[in-house]
């Protein structure tokens, strides 16, 4: 990330997003993002392949897209309703890497003047925390509490570090 001196003396970053494979980017040239949401709807946990999704709404005007990239639109107007809400319920057209398949962004229908990215892609351990949850009614009942799991050491101590040590 790099940070400059926005004329109305508000900082703007510069962070860039990006699939597994690189070939598809989204980058934010503004503020920092105003809304980071942790979601555990049904879509979310499904179109992730986890139990909940960070995702950030950032503004059309900040943000250049390069690369190209293969869609899949929710709901699917051809298939019968899906019996739960979610947050994407209103509609929403994904944006993933047709190489790696990583999804990066999405239009949703409720914010037209956004562009809604997954947090994950901008592997910035320094990135805004979340400020709003959604959907815990259809949560994993750990999920909230991850730091308090029992971690024990030992042959299962391997956390992609060398050696198991501290996060970067």
């Amino acid at each position: 990330m790099t940070t400059v001196d926005h004329p109305t003396g508000e900082d703007t970053a510069t962070r860039t997003a990006r699939c597994n494979c690189g070939q598809l980017s989204v980058t934010l040239d503004g503020p920092d993002p105003e809304r980071i949401s942790l979601c555990q709807c049904y879509s979310c946990q499904r179109r992730t392949g986890n139990v909940f999704s960070v995702q950030t709404r950032l503004p059309q005007e900040n943000v250049t897209i390069a690369g190209e990239s293969k869609t899949w639109t929710f709901p699917e107007p051809e298939k019968p309703p899906v019996d739960f809400r979610s947050c994407d319920s209103g509609g929403a057209t994904y944006h993933f890497c047709p190489h790696c398949g990583s999804t990066v962004f999405a239009d949703l229908a409720i914010a037209p003047d956004f562009v809604v990215v997954q947090v994950g892609t901008f592997t910035d351990p320094n990135f805004p925390a979340p400020i709003v949850s959604g959907f815990e009614a259809y949560g994993t009942p750990w999920v909230m509490s991850a730091a308090e799991l029992p971690f024990k050491a030992g042959r299962h101590a391997y956390d992609g570090t060398s050696g198991g040590g501290a996060r970067i």
